[in-house]
């Protein structure tokens, strides 16, 4: 017998976070541990009249490519996502796998070289995500190796990961309009506003966000959500952040970063490990050094950082910035193979400015602000 959290969640993501209609195109994708997942979402939506198609990944199949392939190979566009991504109606997806340090020895180089592969189906991805032709959605599966990466045992995730999305309620759908209607308030106020101004221990940074669209992400586009975000003016950064967990990419960590950055783009670099991965993913290509997003967590229920950026970078009381692909939809115009999440705590003595006016500190909204 299935979960019950999991049936809620597929229920959620078909019908809430999708709006899988009859007739829909929605196309299926997880690791083969997450096959449970899958099953149950492959239900909701053919109850809902889509037709399917989906496609489950191996990382050992993953891994063992990326280890025999030359560059060149690596790079040579795929064909098969990004045919599917041209025609689906949906996309829904889950992450998780059997280990998470997988691709450590894996070179930069070749992780960098893969990337550049993706091209081919991150275009249709970001094209079609932008005009709203395309309605995708990731979630997480409870796994061990995610559980381990957590400092946690399986079914600690299990409720963790189920929690964060508000699946004990009797009804996770209106919970989450109500997270949303809440959030709503604060991008409406912040579509008003061109500069933001974030202080914290070790950082000061401006970022010019005018003419940009904020975005609620209230559970329709990652799974569980929780955060407000936009894509900043692609010249109009300035200043110094430092970022206070590690960046973790393709299994790897990266600490203690710090960056300058003068009229959009990272001019300075320096990590107190994994300075040669930081260099690597900053030179993937002309966007990767220039800002894609500025976003505000806003899941109160998600405390702990677990090297999990779908659940990190919605930690109510911190703000992310990530470098590389911007998103359409809130008017950004940076392209790149690459969008990497930095999270930054602002819960000891954090403070958010908007043209100067002070509307969040140490982790909070200032509420009397918008009486």
């Amino acid at each position: 017998m299935a979960d019950q959290r999991l049936s809620k969640l597929a229920k959620l993501l078909v019908n809430y976070s999708a709006g899988v209609k009859k007739g829909d195109r929605v196309y299926i994708s997880c690791d083969e541990v997450a096959a449970p997942w899958l099953v149950e979402v492959a239900k909701e939506a053919s109850k809902a009249g889509a037709v399917i198609e989906y496609q489950l990944s191996s990382q050992d199949a993953k891994n063992a490519i990326l280890k025999y392939s030359s560059e060149e190979q690596l790079k040579t566009k795929g064909i098969m996502t990004a045919a599917i991504l041209k025609e689906a109606d949906v996309w829904l997806s889950a992450w998780g796998g059997r280990n998470t340090k997988n691709n450590s020895n894996i070179p930069s180089e070749k992780l960098s070289a893969s990337m550049e592969g993706d091209k081919s189906w991150r275009k249709y991805y970001s094209e079609r995500m932008g005009n709203g032709s395309l309605r995708w959605c990731g979630t997480q599966f409870p796994t061990y190796s995610d559980a381990q990466e957590a400092s946690m045992s399986l079914e600690e995730y299990e409720d963790f990961v189920y929690g964060a999305g508000l699946l004990y309620a009797d009804d996770p759908i209106e919970e989450w309009k109500k997270v949303s209607a809440k959030q709503e308030r604060w991008v409406k106020y912040l579509d008003t506003k061109s500069e933001i101004h974030i202080i914290s221990k070790g950082t000061d940074i401006k970022v010019n966000v005018s003419g940009r669209k904020w975005i609620n992400c209230d559970g329709r586009v990652n799974f569980p959500d929780g955060e407000i975000f936009t894509s900043p003016v692609e010249d109009g950064i300035n200043g110094h952040i430092t970022f206070s967990f590690p960046g973790i990419y393709a299994g790897k960590e990266i600490e203690g970063i710090e960056l300058d950055v003068k009229d959009g783009k990272v001019v300075k670099s320096f990590a107190k490990k994994g300075q040669d991965l930081l260099d690597t993913l900053l030179k993937i290509d002309e966007g990767a050094s220039h800002f894609g997003e500025v976003a505000i967590g806003t899941n109160y229920g998600i405390k702990k950082f677990t090297k999990n950026m779908l659940f990190d970078e919605k930690i109510g009381g911190t703000v992310h910035m990530a470098i590389g692909d911007s998103m359409p939809e809130a008017g950004g115009k940076n392209r790149s193979n690459i969008h990497w999440d930095m999270l930054c705590d602002m819960r000891d003595g954090g403070e958010i400015y908007a043209d100067g006016e002070l509307f969040y500190k140490n982790g909070q909204f200032i509420e009397e602000v918008l009486k």
